[in-house]
């Protein structure tokens, strides 16, 4: 069983109880960074969010089956109260819990059924070459983004492409997608350029400085709109089998002379900071 499915099966089988990320990761037997970006790709949506749904799935069908006890269920769900309860549910499903229990049935809801992990398949991997940096220093356009709305990501690329003669004289220059600043369930996200060294950002330019890293590097061939089931099979399966260490350092998409930005072919590399190998 892989990490993911012990994480899917904790929750599943403790919803009702207290669970944190730690605690996860703990059962799982990887680290906290690891998990949330491990279970981000292979279940779409971070761990917190996964369980807020599971839960109120769980409670709409309990009440379509007649619950009497509305604050019991809530604060068994982990809600401190009735009315906190009833304000995430009804934002959810758009109805109250007295309204989904008065009618006996989920039909219609947007019910969370719980991920079967043996049904998902992942992108097939070549093996990484490794390579050692120096300092990179990438200047462009950072946002910030909730796991879910990675699907934004394309029109920031194209907020940046008018910036990019500002940055670099290059008629056409490598660009990279910076992931960093990464938190549970969410991430910022900088589009840009290296910068040469002495040189200055322009002002309303975000400069990154990257220190001195060894990273795996994973070549994505197909259309860059797939490179989500890459970066799936790069944290979900190779990177927990091959015994290195996943250092918490930004990592980065880097696009090169191949790549087409108009058509989204060519492919493109993701490099991940890697410690040494057991």
């Amino acid at each position: 069983m892989n990490a993911i499915d012990k994480a899917i099966w904790y929750i599943e089988a403790h919803y009702r109880e207290r669970i944190s990320l730690g605690t996860l990761a703990q059962v799982a037997g990887v680290s906290r960074y690891h998990l949330s970006r491990m279970f981000c790709y292979r279940v779409g949506q971070p761990f917190s969010r996964y369980l807020r749904m599971r839960r109120l799935s769980r409670a709409a069908i309990e009440l379509a089956a007649g619950e009497s006890d509305i604050l019991d269920l809530a604060l068994s769900l982990g809600y401190g109260s009735h009315e906190a309860f009833s304000r995430a549910f009804k934002e959810h499903f758009q109805q109250t819990p007295e309204q989904v229990r008065k009618q006996g049935h989920t039909q219609h809801l947007d019910l969370m059924e719980p991920i079967r992990m043996q049904t998902i398949t992942t992108a097939s991997l070549k093996e990484p070459r490794f390579e050692d940096t120096g300092r990179l220093t990438i200047a462009g356009i950072s946002r910030h983004y909730p796991f879910e709305r990675v699907a934004e990501i394309p029109e920031q690329w194209q907020s940046f492409v008018p910036l990019m003669a500002r940055l670099t004289r290059s008629p056409k220059p490598v660009t990279y997608g910076v992931i960093y600043n990464s938190g549970h369930d969410s991430f910022d996200y900088l589009t840009g350029v290296e910068l040469p060294k002495g040189d200055a950002a322009p002002e309303n330019v975000v400069r990154l400085d990257l220190a001195p890293q060894r990273y795996a590097v994973f070549a994505h061939a197909g259309h860059v709109a797939a490179v989500r089931e890459t970066c799936e099979a790069i944290w979900a399966d190779w990177l927990p089998a091959s015994g290195r260490q996943v250092i918490e350092a930004p990592w980065f998409e880097r696009y090169g002379d191949a790549f087409d930005p108009q058509t989204g072919e060519g492919g493109l590399e993701i490099w991940i900071p890697v410690g040494a190998g057991h």
